[in-house]
Protein backbone atom coordinates (compact mmCIF):
# COMPACT_ATOMS: atom_id res chain seq x y z
CA UNK A 1 0.00 0.00 0.00
CA UNK A 2 1.57 2.62 -1.01
CA UNK A 3 5.38 2.64 -0.51
CA UNK A 4 4.74 0.35 2.74
CA UNK A 5 4.61 -3.47 3.08
CA UNK A 6 2.55 -5.89 4.45
CA UNK A 7 3.29 -9.91 5.14
CA UNK A 8 0.55 -11.88 4.15
CA UNK A 9 1.29 -14.05 7.51
CA UNK A 10 1.84 -13.08 11.01
CA UNK A 11 5.83 -13.96 11.74
CA UNK A 12 9.35 -12.37 12.51
CA UNK A 13 10.93 -9.70 10.37
CA UNK A 14 14.00 -11.01 8.62
CA UNK A 15 16.02 -8.63 6.58
CA UNK A 16 17.56 -10.33 3.56
CA UNK A 17 19.04 -7.30 1.67
CA UNK A 18 17.60 -6.31 -1.06
CA UNK A 19 14.58 -8.37 0.24
CA UNK A 20 12.73 -8.61 2.67
CA UNK A 21 11.25 -12.09 4.42
CA UNK A 22 8.75 -12.69 7.39
CA UNK A 23 9.20 -16.03 9.10
CA UNK A 24 5.72 -17.10 9.98
CA UNK A 25 5.04 -17.39 14.01
CA UNK A 26 3.81 -21.03 13.39
CA UNK A 27 3.14 -23.42 10.41
CA UNK A 28 4.36 -26.68 8.94
CA UNK A 29 8.28 -27.54 8.67
CA UNK A 30 9.40 -26.78 4.89
CA UNK A 31 12.51 -28.83 4.77
CA UNK A 32 15.67 -26.72 2.95
CA UNK A 33 18.86 -29.09 2.04
CA UNK A 34 21.11 -29.22 4.78
CA UNK A 35 19.24 -28.94 7.77
CA UNK A 36 19.62 -31.13 10.69
CA UNK A 37 16.72 -32.64 11.51
CA UNK A 38 15.34 -34.74 14.59
CA UNK A 39 12.94 -37.76 13.16
CA UNK A 40 11.09 -40.44 14.20
CA UNK A 41 10.77 -43.79 12.98
CA UNK A 42 7.44 -44.37 11.11
CA UNK A 43 7.61 -47.77 9.26
CA UNK A 44 10.30 -49.96 8.30
CA UNK A 45 11.05 -51.98 4.93
CA UNK A 46 13.60 -54.00 3.79
CA UNK A 47 16.59 -51.55 3.01
CA UNK A 48 15.03 -48.43 4.49
CA UNK A 49 13.02 -46.42 7.28
CA UNK A 50 10.82 -43.80 6.89
CA UNK A 51 11.06 -40.87 9.10
CA UNK A 52 8.56 -38.13 10.40
CA UNK A 53 10.45 -35.00 10.41
CA UNK A 54 7.27 -32.85 10.63
CA UNK A 55 7.27 -31.95 6.64
CA UNK A 56 4.39 -32.60 4.10
CA UNK A 57 5.76 -35.67 3.25
CA UNK A 58 7.64 -38.77 5.02
CA UNK A 59 11.27 -39.03 4.67
CA UNK A 60 12.99 -42.45 3.37
CA UNK A 61 16.46 -42.65 5.21
CA UNK A 62 18.59 -45.71 2.97
CA UNK A 63 20.65 -48.16 5.09
CA UNK A 64 23.67 -46.87 2.97
CA UNK A 65 23.00 -43.51 4.33
CA UNK A 66 23.75 -44.92 7.54
CA UNK A 67 27.37 -45.78 9.16
CA UNK A 68 26.12 -49.32 9.77
CA UNK A 69 27.04 -52.49 7.83
CA UNK A 70 23.14 -53.80 6.73
CA UNK A 71 22.38 -57.26 5.03
CA UNK A 72 18.94 -56.48 3.14
CA UNK A 73 15.91 -57.69 5.55
CA UNK A 74 17.68 -56.70 9.09
CA UNK A 75 16.86 -53.10 9.28
CA UNK A 76 14.60 -53.80 11.82
CA UNK A 77 17.58 -54.82 13.97
CA UNK A 78 18.88 -51.36 14.04
CA UNK A 79 16.04 -49.19 14.24
CA UNK A 80 12.14 -49.34 15.38
CA UNK A 81 9.27 -47.72 15.02
CA UNK A 82 9.28 -44.80 17.71
CA UNK A 83 13.06 -44.51 17.23
CA UNK A 84 14.21 -41.14 16.93
CA UNK A 85 17.53 -40.14 14.94
CA UNK A 86 19.36 -37.19 13.91
CA UNK A 87 19.98 -36.82 10.09
CA UNK A 88 20.67 -33.99 7.84
CA UNK A 89 18.66 -33.43 4.63
CA UNK A 90 20.15 -34.31 1.63
CA UNK A 91 17.96 -33.55 -1.33
CA UNK A 92 14.62 -32.55 -2.35
CA UNK A 93 13.47 -32.75 -5.84
CA UNK A 94 10.53 -30.66 -7.12
CA UNK A 95 7.79 -33.41 -6.55
CA UNK A 96 8.54 -32.40 -2.61
CA UNK A 97 10.38 -36.25 -2.51
CA UNK A 98 13.18 -35.78 0.79
CA UNK A 99 16.50 -37.62 0.99
CA UNK A 100 18.53 -37.60 4.24
CA UNK A 101 21.62 -39.02 5.49
CA UNK A 102 22.89 -40.49 9.23
CA UNK A 103 26.21 -40.04 7.66
CA UNK A 104 27.85 -37.31 8.81
CA UNK A 105 29.49 -35.66 12.45
CA UNK A 106 27.19 -35.75 15.46
CA UNK A 107 24.24 -37.41 13.72
CA UNK A 108 22.95 -40.80 14.30
CA UNK A 109 20.62 -42.13 16.44
CA UNK A 110 19.56 -41.09 19.82
CA UNK A 111 19.31 -42.52 22.85
CA UNK A 112 17.63 -41.97 26.15
CA UNK A 113 16.63 -38.42 26.74
CA UNK A 114 13.31 -36.47 25.82
CA UNK A 115 12.08 -34.75 22.71
CA UNK A 116 10.11 -31.81 22.73
CA UNK A 117 9.27 -28.82 19.98
CA UNK A 118 8.62 -25.57 19.59
CA UNK A 119 7.31 -23.58 16.18
CA UNK A 120 10.27 -24.35 13.41
CA UNK A 121 10.01 -20.38 13.35
CA UNK A 122 11.56 -19.94 16.87
CA UNK A 123 15.11 -22.17 16.21
CA UNK A 124 17.15 -19.19 15.50
CA UNK A 125 15.98 -17.92 18.27
CA UNK A 126 16.60 -21.31 20.31
CA UNK A 127 20.17 -20.96 18.43
CA UNK A 128 20.96 -17.62 19.22
CA UNK A 129 23.27 -15.38 17.31
CA UNK A 130 26.99 -18.10 17.05
CA UNK A 131 24.85 -20.25 19.38
CA UNK A 132 24.72 -17.92 22.34
CA UNK A 133 21.38 -18.40 23.41
CA UNK A 134 21.65 -22.93 23.53
CA UNK A 135 25.02 -22.52 24.55
CA UNK A 136 23.98 -20.27 27.95
CA UNK A 137 20.90 -23.23 28.18
CA UNK A 138 23.30 -25.95 28.27
CA UNK A 139 25.73 -24.02 30.55
CA UNK A 140 23.55 -23.66 33.12
CA UNK A 141 21.42 -26.64 33.17
CA UNK A 142 24.36 -29.13 32.37
CA UNK A 143 21.88 -30.81 30.03
CA UNK A 144 22.69 -31.99 26.82
CA UNK A 145 20.48 -30.68 23.46
CA UNK A 146 19.88 -31.33 20.11
CA UNK A 147 18.21 -28.83 18.20
CA UNK A 148 16.67 -29.82 14.72
CA UNK A 149 15.66 -27.27 12.11
CA UNK A 150 12.20 -28.52 11.92
CA UNK A 151 11.20 -27.88 15.61
CA UNK A 152 12.26 -30.73 17.49
CA UNK A 153 14.83 -30.70 20.36
CA UNK A 154 16.50 -33.32 22.38
CA UNK A 155 17.08 -33.33 25.67
CA UNK A 156 19.28 -35.51 27.73
CA UNK A 157 20.10 -35.33 31.49
CA UNK A 158 18.80 -35.25 35.17
CA UNK A 159 14.86 -34.89 35.12
CA UNK A 160 15.26 -31.33 37.03
CA UNK A 161 17.80 -30.29 34.03
CA UNK A 162 15.74 -32.01 31.48
CA UNK A 163 12.56 -29.72 32.66
CA UNK A 164 14.51 -26.68 32.86
CA UNK A 165 15.61 -27.01 29.54
CA UNK A 166 12.42 -27.48 28.40
CA UNK A 167 10.71 -24.57 30.57
CA UNK A 168 13.38 -22.58 28.73
CA UNK A 169 12.35 -23.71 25.27
CA UNK A 170 8.79 -23.00 26.33
CA UNK A 171 9.42 -19.26 27.19
CA UNK A 172 11.60 -18.45 24.01
CA UNK A 173 8.68 -20.70 21.66
CA UNK A 174 6.05 -18.26 23.59
CA UNK A 175 7.89 -14.90 23.70
CA UNK A 176 10.55 -15.23 20.88
CA UNK A 177 9.40 -12.30 18.79
CA UNK A 178 9.64 -10.00 22.20
CA UNK A 179 12.51 -7.90 23.05
CA UNK A 180 14.90 -8.93 26.08
CA UNK A 181 14.54 -12.67 25.35
CA UNK A 182 18.26 -13.67 26.48
CA UNK A 183 17.53 -11.66 29.79
CA UNK A 184 14.52 -13.30 30.67
CA UNK A 185 15.36 -16.98 30.06
CA UNK A 186 19.09 -16.07 31.89
CA UNK A 187 16.83 -14.96 35.13
CA UNK A 188 14.62 -18.06 34.79
CA UNK A 189 17.55 -20.32 35.04
CA UNK A 190 19.26 -18.29 37.48
CA UNK A 191 16.23 -18.24 39.92
CA UNK A 192 15.58 -22.29 39.45
CA UNK A 193 19.74 -23.15 39.47
CA UNK A 194 20.51 -25.17 42.06
CA UNK A 195 23.70 -26.60 43.96
CA UNK A 196 23.69 -29.94 41.86
CA UNK A 197 23.67 -27.41 39.01
CA UNK A 198 26.26 -25.73 39.69
CA UNK A 199 28.80 -28.50 40.05
CA UNK A 200 27.73 -30.27 36.62
CA UNK A 201 28.16 -27.26 34.79
CA UNK A 202 32.00 -27.30 34.85
CA UNK A 203 31.37 -30.62 33.11
CA UNK A 204 31.57 -30.62 29.27
CA UNK A 205 28.55 -30.99 27.42
CA UNK A 206 28.03 -31.96 24.00
CA UNK A 207 26.31 -29.83 21.30
CA UNK A 208 24.49 -30.33 18.46
CA UNK A 209 23.22 -27.49 16.33
CA UNK A 210 21.07 -28.88 14.74
CA UNK A 211 16.83 -31.46 17.82
CA UNK A 212 7.29 -33.40 17.53
CA UNK A 213 7.13 -35.65 20.37
CA UNK A 214 7.86 -39.28 18.74
CA UNK A 215 4.38 -39.23 17.35
CA UNK A 216 3.10 -41.68 15.52
CA UNK A 217 1.78 -41.66 11.87
CA UNK A 218 -0.72 -39.15 10.86
CA UNK A 219 -3.64 -41.25 9.64
CA UNK A 220 -4.75 -38.95 6.76
CA UNK A 221 -0.89 -38.27 6.11
CA UNK A 222 1.05 -39.93 3.11
CA UNK A 223 1.68 -43.21 3.06
CA UNK A 224 5.01 -45.25 2.56
CA UNK A 225 6.48 -44.87 -0.60
CA UNK A 226 10.08 -46.50 -1.67
CA UNK A 227 13.05 -44.19 -1.90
Amino acid sequence: MGDRIFASVLGLYQPRPPLAQVAPLNGRYIPKEGDEVIGTVVDVQGTFWLLNIGAPRWAPLHMTGTPWSIEIGETQKYLRVGDAVLVRVESLDPTGRIGVTMLGDGLGKLEGGTITTVSPAKIPRVIGRAASMIQTITRLTGARVAVGRNGRIWIDGPPEAIQRVAESLRLIDDEGHRPGLTERVESYLAATASSADLLMRSAPRSLVDAAPERDAPDPDGPGPEEP
